[in-house]
């Protein structure tokens, strides 16, 4: 998507935002076509499209909710909405003059069109006539700031990226890949991208990511982003931790394949997410120092593969008892988060499709979250929650759950039982830390199997804008 801003509506497709309807007369609307709006608006319809047959005229009447964060949300997806009736007219460009108070309102509902507009056709034959036509967004220049212009292109550039890669098949995918598609980025936005391939994972002895990639042809990475600008608010790192299982099988502890497996591709949302995040920070130039881990691999019952019994040695020295192979998340991401420690971090934060208990509690409709770092961080992650609709539970580390992960031959096991299964991956990953830590289980939220509103079939990129939003107040009071 492209977006501009412009002296004057032209004789394009044109939408004006009004939050009351005085300001109809504002439009350039006959007295009739305002007649006709303020009739349907009485009928408790709040979106209008008037074809003037040289072009269509949309007008949309936001109305308040109970909190600014649903007002928010409901403008976003009135911006999906208008992205399908413009794809159906076949209408190119459109541009948004916004009359109402919300001085935000433009940003919110091209964020909900450009979101909407996101295709995934590489594949398709018919990709010539399945391309959506709307390819240009503009904005009457009191619509919205060159800066917020700027921003909206970077974070839905950056979301429409992770979801791609979420979408690959793991037959173009591999961990290897994601490794080039992640160097590319870094390239493209201006990150550093450091490489650790096999050898160097053997040398390291990461023997959790060493021992879910036992059953696969394909050899894992490791990924290191970094961006550093002259001057950031944080004098410590803040490290952001991505899941990239490229597969899941399950392992040996094979899944099933209806509503299971067959989209398992999508078990590396959390390197997805933070790798778009990290291109989006670099664009955007904020004032931070922030690094990036993804370790890769897939997970297949080959013929060498872990099996359950197995104890493993991870990269800080803990001896794991393997009881479930298809709980190997926790086993990449506790040697990324051991590696993390180099960098005396100020906060780590780890996005991941970690267990089927995080879906089951909150399916589609928010994040489980828990971890150690402090109130003030758990409360400004939870307001950019709310903020960018991509809402946050929290769940508690107990130390009873701790005692559930114990084992009878190892220091830990990977699986805790059958209650609680969220927090006892969350307290195993625990067990690697000794910063301030947050973890965010993205089961639920990460592929959705049909289109809704402004998140379409396949990858999201859920979580991302509430990542962003909270990195871009990060440091203020």
């Amino acid at each position: 998507m492209e977006f501009k801003i412009v002296q004057k509506t032209g004789k394009g497709a044109l939408l004006f935002i009004l939050d009351k309807e005085e300001q109809l007369a504002q439009t350039g609307l006959s007295d009739v076509q305002i007649k006709f709006v303020k009739d349907t608006f009485s009928k408790e319809q709040t979106s209008v499209s008037i074809n003037q047959y040289s072009h269509y005229v949309f007008v949309y009447l936001i109305k308040e909710k109970k909190t600014a964060w649903q007002t928010t949300e409901a403008i976003r997806k009135v911006g999906a909405d208008f992205c399908g009736v413009l794809n159906k007219h076949k209408l190119a460009e459109i541009t948004i003059q916004n009359l109402s108070a919300t001085t935000n309102a433009a940003f919110i509902l091209a964020e909900g069109m450009t979101l909407a507009n996101y295709q995934f056709l590489k594949y398709r034959a018919d990709v010539k006539k399945k391309t959506n036509s709307l390819t240009l967004i503009n904005f009457t220049k009191q619509s919205i700031t060159v800066k917020d212009c700027n921003q909206l292109n970077i974070i839905t550039d950056a979301i429409c990226k992770a979801r791609t890669l979420v979408n690959e098949p793991l037959n173009y995918l591999s961990a290897v890949q994601l490794a080039k598609e992640i160097s590319l980025m870094g390239k493209d936005a201006g990150f550093k991208v450091t490489t650790l391939h096999k050898a160097q994972i053997v040398k390291e002895k990461m023997g959790g990511i060493l021992a879910v990639n036992r059953g696969s042809i394909q050899p894992p990475t490791f990924s290191v982003m970094e961006y550093k600008p002259a001057k950031s608010l944080n004098k410590k790192p803040i490290v952001l931790v991505g899941k990239g299982i490229v597969y899941d099988t399950g392992g040996l502890s094979l899944k099933p394949t209806p509503a299971s497996m067959d989209r398992m591709k999508s078990d590396m949302s959390g390197a997805a997410l933070v790798s778009g995040a990290m291109y989006a920070i670099a664009k955007m130039k904020l004032p931070l120092h922030v690094i990036a881990l993804v370790p890769a691999t897939d997970n297949r019952p080959g013929e060498e593969a872990y099996v359950p019994g197995d104890i493993i040695t991870m990269y800080n020295g803990t001896t794991v008892e393997v009881l479930n192979t298809d709980a190997e998340g926790r086993l990449v991401l506790g040697d990324a988060l051991h590696w993390a420690k180099r960098y005396k971090p100020e906060l780590v934060i780890d996005f991941a499709t970690l267990t089927g208990a995080a879906s089951v509690a909150v399916g589609e409709h928010g994040i489980v979250c828990m971890g150690t770092a402090d109130d003030a961080t758990k409360k400004a992650f939870a307001q950019s929650g709310f903020n960018q609709y991509e809402r946050l539970v929290e769940y508690p580390l107990w130390d009873e759950y701790g005692e559930m992960i114990k084992s009878d031959f190892a220091d830990l096991k990977n699986i805790g039982g059958p209650s609680g299964g969220a927090i006892t991956a969350g307290k195993f990953l625990e067990h690697f830390t000794d910063y301030p830590w947050m973890h965010f289980d993205i089961a639920g939220v990460s592929f959705a199997t049909s289109k809704k509103g402004y998140i379409p079939s396949g990858g999201t990129g859920y979580g991302m804008r509430m990542l962003l939003d909270f990195l871009m107040n990060y440091g203020k009071a």
